[in-house]
């Protein structure tokens, strides 16, 4: 069980990390926030990916960075909309 969360953490941080590499712009998130956006990204992109291919892992690991970078524009323009 230990080893499972290490995984997800780990897959969070390095999926997190790619997607806000890809996006343009200031992105004032901590550690904890692009963990929780690569985990968010993961679950979305493995899902369609298991869906749609099958088992390879390849295929799940980039939608899973398409999808974390989508999550990440949603709420970059959440921020934005709320500014007085």
């Amino acid at each position: 069980m230990l080893g499972f969360i290490l995984f997800l953490l780990l897959g969070g941080l390095i999926v997190g990390a790619l997607a806000r590499l890809l996006v343009p712009g200031r992105n004032p998130m901590g550690i904890g926030g692009t963990i929780l956006l690569g985990i968010a990204g993961s679950f979305v992109g493995g899902l369609i990916g298991r869906a749609i291919f099958g088992s390879r892992g390849g295929a799940s690991f980039i939608l899973a960075v398409i999808a974390a970078v989508i999550l990440l524009l949603i709420v970059q323009g959440g921020r934005r909309s709320r500014t007085w």
